[in-house]
């Protein structure tokens, strides 16, 4: 982005240069080709690497500092016409103007209400908390989110849709598929054979899905039934009645693998049976207030100790390593960023204990993962995976709502979550359900998914389902993307505070107070990603966690770089134990 801003500097300088006259018009041609050649550079052409973003942050400043310098040239013309009264009249204005503008940001920009968290609570910045929090001083969402919402103002619907058989058809690559295929078949990612093969870092997942697509309507034949018999696809588009298709979800239970899975559940006692992870991309925790209000209204529900179901934590000090998903992600889910010795995906060692897994994910467009960590996917597939994968879906950075086959793409995760949830009502289980709709500069999008996400967890809750479940509700950055906030202190702290909300089941032993008593201290401390994984780990395993390694299979699973949550946490701990940890937003 540093030589967006230099080139965005040098057009402006360039276009005043020909407003006040000092460049002749002709030298607009040099601009242009300045500013073409700047565009394919920063990869403004295609969407890889933010291009897009890059760009509209471009513009967006190139604008914001001609906004800046338009007094100034109508007050140089009107020094030109040179009359008086029109000078004063004009210098009147500016001051008028200038008085209106303080008495707006200081009124109504004030980030009063940034430091708020659920139920009534605010972040400590006392200094016994070892880290203290930059509140920004002007959060301009409050005036421009009403125009940053480009889905209401373009009027959105999800049930508009196109041929959208021909956009599947180009994209396949599968032998299968041709002009008379109506049912088109996903392939379950965990039986992909690319998984199993070494990986480009950039390879694109899309064309795995593509080259894998099967032709539904063929398998009729005993072969072919017989061939898929533990792999025949759980997401099928269905274009019997017409061109524009159906997603239909049909999540299969594996009664093999539930059997399998209770028989390890004796040998351990976890401290929750159930784990749930909804995990957002580049959603910070004052963004997730703000957009995800009925989702964190069912959280703030259980708020200590108002419930005796469950209890809920909200972290104000979750601080991210980096503002990308590679330099988080991994730590999220495994000890260390490097694979190790017995150091894998810890959705491999959940399987190990007695828990069935599944994952659904929209983020379908490269590998984030270097070469070395191929283990890492490849040992640590989920027993049930649904990958979005499709040409008619938006594009992954979208600033529209993200629609697909007539309803949202977030619609067809938590069918796929909740089906999962039924199936194996009766089997400890693990479901994280990726979203990417917080990845766009508008910070809007993700409103669109608040109501998804509360019906889905109020279901549950009312057939329940929820019972002995935690469930964490985390990002693992705030906001990075380009946009008119990109020189904004707010979106400078805050693409570092991701948000992170933990709904826990009510313990009634003596022990587990004094862990709620714990977590409840360390929503105030700093935390980060390794603490996650830690705080999983505890989870799953319940008191062996405690041990130095499971004597049964040897496995180690605690991470030296983080804490279990539930554990008290030194209070002195800050960004600064961290050497690659931007230290910013948390001093």
């Amino acid at each position: 982005m540093n030589e967006g801003i230099i080139s965005a500097v040098i057009l402006m300088i360039l276009f005043e240069f020909i407003i006040l006259r000092i460049i002749s018009k002709v030298h607009l041609l040099h601009v242009t080709l300045f500013f073409t050649t700047f565009f394919y550079a920063s990869h403004g052409l295609e969407f890889y690497d933010h291009g897009l973003f890059n760009f509209l942050g471009v513009i967006s400043f190139i604008i914001i500092g001609h906004l800046f310098f338009l007094p100034f040239n109508i007050l140089f013309y009107v020094i030109k016409k040179r009359n008086n009264l029109i000078l004063i009249i004009y210098i009147v204005f500016l001051i008028i103007v200038f008085i209106l503008f303080e008495f707006y940001l200081n009124n109504f920009l004030r980030c009063n209400d940034w430091p708020k968290g659920l139920n009534n609570t605010y972040i400590e910045n006392d200094i016994k908390y070892g880290c203290r929090i930059k509140i920004p001083k002007y959060c301009p969402y409050k005036f421009t989110g009403y125009f940053l919402d480009v889905t209401k103002r373009a009027g959105i619907n999800c049930t508009k849709s196109t041929n959208t058989k021909r956009k599947i058809l180009q994209f396949s690559k599968s032998n299968q598929i041709n002009k008379k295929t109506k049912r088109i078949g996903y392939p379950l990612t965990n039986q992909v054979k690319f998984w199993k093969k070494k990986s480009n870092r950039y390879k694109k997942i899309p064309h795995i899905i593509s080259e894998h697509l099967i032709n539904m309507n063929n398998l009729r034949r005993k072969k072919k039934k017989k061939f898929y018999k533990n792999r025949f696809p759980e997401v099928v588009v269905d274009f019997s009645n017409n061109n524009r298709g159906k997603m239909r979800i049909n999540l299969h239970f594996n009664k093999k693998l539930s059997m399998q899975r209770k028989k390890l559940e004796k040998y351990y006692n976890p401290y929750s049976n159930n784990i749930m992870i909804l995990y957002f991309d580049s959603v910070s925790r004052v963004t997730g207030i703000r957009q995800l209000k009925k989702t964190l209204s069912f959280f703030e529900r259980f708020m200590p100790y108002n419930s005796k179901d469950f209890h809920s934590f909200q972290f104000f000090k979750y601080h991210a390593f980096l503002h990308c998903t590679p330099g988080n992600y991994p730590k999220l889910f495994m000890d260390s960023y490097r694979i190790k010795s017995k150091n894998l995906r810890i959705t491999y060692y959940l399987k190990q204990y007695g828990f069935v897994t599944a994952f659904s994910n929209d983020m379908c467009y490269y590998n984030p993962f270097p070469h070395k960590l191929k283990d890492f996917m490849k040992e640590g597939l989920c027993d049930h995976e649904f990958l979005i994968c499709d040409p008619n879906r938006k594009h992954i950075n979208s600033m529209f709502k993200r629609c697909l086959y007539g309803k949202k793409n977030i619609d067809y995760q938590y069918e796929y979550g909740i089906q999962f949830w039924r199936a194996y009502k009766n089997n400890r289980k693990f479901l994280m359900i990726v979203n990417n709709d917080g990845h766009e500069g508008t910070l809007e999008v993700i409103k669109y998914d608040d109501d998804t996400i509360y019906n889905f967890l109020n279901t549950l809750y009312k057939e329940n389902l929820l019972k002995e479940t935690t469930i964490l509700l985390l990002a693992d950055h705030g906001n990075p993307m380009p946009s008119v906030y990109y020189f904004n202190d707010f979106f400078l702290v805050e693409r570092f505070l991701p948000m992170l909300f933990i709904l826990s089941p009510d313990k009634l032993n003596l022990t587990y107070y004094q862990q709620y008593n714990n977590i409840h201290q360390n929503q105030q401390k700093f935390v980060t990603a390794y603490d996650i994984y830690n705080t999983i780990c505890y989870l799953m395993l319940g008191n062996v966690y405690y041990k130095n390694n499971d004597k049964k299979t040897n496995y180690i699973f605690k991470s030296n770089l983080g804490i279990n949550l539930f554990d008290p946490i030194n209070s002195e701990r800050s960004p600064k134990n961290y050497k690659n940890m931007n230290k910013k937003s948390c001093v």
